[in-house]
This record gives C-alpha cells, sequence and structure tokens, in this order.
C-alpha cells in the first residue's frame, strides 16, 4: 500500500510544532516534527513524496540557510516558510530561494493546509515527470545509430521518402526502421512520438553539429 505523503515540520517552538501536526493530520498527511534544524537535514528522506514546512527564525541554523543546505543536497521537495517576523525582503529571499509559499505566524489554518496540499500535488507532478524523462532517456539509449538518424528526421517534419533521400535509403528501409523506433519507444503516434522524444533528438542533432562532439 502507498503511504500517505510526509510532511516534514521543522519549528523549536515545542506548541506550534504540537499544533501544526495535529492540523496536517486532519488532512491525511504524514507529519514528521523537527526540534533541530540540523538533525531535520541529516535524517530528511529524500525519496518521500511530501513538503516540508520550515519556520525561519530558529537558535543555530535559521530557515533561509536550512533552504540553501537543502539546495546543495539537490532536495525537490517544495518548502513552506513560516515566519512570525515576516519583512517583504526577508519574504524575496525566500521566495529566490525557491520557497513555494510564505505564511505569516499565526498561520491561519486553512491557508496552511491549502498550501501544503498545493505543493504535495506540485511534488507529485514533478517526480512523474521526472521518472517519465528517466525512462523515455532509457528507451531512447536502445535506439541503434542509425534509428536516431531516422528519429531526427522524423521530428524535423520530413516525409519517409525526403528521409530516404537524405541518408540514402529506400522507403521501404526507412519504414522498417520507423516502425523498429516506435516499438522500442514505446510509442503508438507521432504525437507521442514528438512530445516525448524531440528534445532528446534535437540535442543529439545538436551534438553531432558541433565541431569536436564525441
Amino acid at each position: 500500500m502507498t503511504s500517505s505523503p510526509l510532511i516534514h515540520l521543522v519549528d523549536d517552538d515545542p506548541a506550534v510544532r504540537d499544533s501544526l501536526a495535529l492540523l496536517i493530520g486532519t488532512i491525511g498527511l504524514r507529519v514528521q516534527p523537527w526540534a533541530d534544524p540540523q538533525a531535520f537535514l541529516d535524517g530528511l528522506d529524500r525519496e518521500a513524496i511530501g513538503a516540508i514546512v520550515l519556520d525561519l527564525r530558529m537558535p543555530g541554523l535559521g530557515g533561509l540557510q536550512v533552504l540553501e543546505r537543502l539546495a546543495a543536497m539537490g532536495v525537490d521537495q517544495p518548502v513552506v516558510m513560516l515566519t512570525g517576523h515576516g519583512t517583504v525582503a526577508l519574504c524575496r529571499r525566500a521566495f529566490k530561494s525557491g520557497v513555494a509559499e510564505f505564511l505569516e505566524k499565526p498561520v491561519d489554518d486553512q491557508q496552511l493546509l491549502d498550501a501544503l496540499q498545493a505543493a504535495v500535488r506540485a511534488h507529485v507532478r514533478s517526480r512523474q515527470r521526472l521518472q517519465a524523462d528517466r525512462e523515455a532517456a532509457e528507451r531512447y539509449g536502445q535506439l541503434s545509430p542509425r534509428e536516431r538518424e531516422v528519429l531526427g528526421l522524423i521530428v524535423e517534419g520530413l516525409t519517409n521518402k525526403e528521409i530516404g533521400r537524405a541518408l540514402a535509403l529506400s522507403p521501404r528501409t526507412v519504414e522498417t526502421h520507423r516502425a523498429h523506433l516506435l516499438a522500442k519507444l514505446g510509442t503508438e503516434s507521432l504525437a507521442q512520438l514528438i512530445k516525448r522524444y524531440a528534445q532528446l533528438a534535437e540535442q543529439e542533432a545538436a551534438t553531432r553539429a558541433t565541431p569536436g562532439a564525441a
């Protein structure tokens, strides 16, 4: 059974942690409270789907420093920043650092829940895109050099006859290559082919056109 999304709640105030943990749990999200920012960074499950609720002002590591560490670690969970001392300058710095939402304490319950649900949905979509990109790259890697050439010309909009002339192949041979690459790439239509693989084909074509490229 798939676990519900996990919300990391990082705040040094135990009363805030307890009340927000109860609130977040009411919408079916799991909550992992953290009193110490460094312990959070050390114990963070980077693979889990979810989001991070992060207090701006804490002893030791502040929220903005934690954000910098998260970015350096390549963490992709969205962050909702909380502060009792909000300023325009801090808000701008937080958004520039990649914060999904910036909320002032005392936090409006519904506003926080809405922000977390939006953050979780965004994280799910991001992970799905990443997985699709990985699968596309793996499938693309199974193509032969000739099939990649044919794919590149398909992406450019050439017909089978035009591809045949460009590569000195018969239209029948082009059709065979086309059928093979469609099967390997798991696409059933030209539209799917363009959507999933145009960027990879264009990148390879650009690499071939660059002098000295491998």
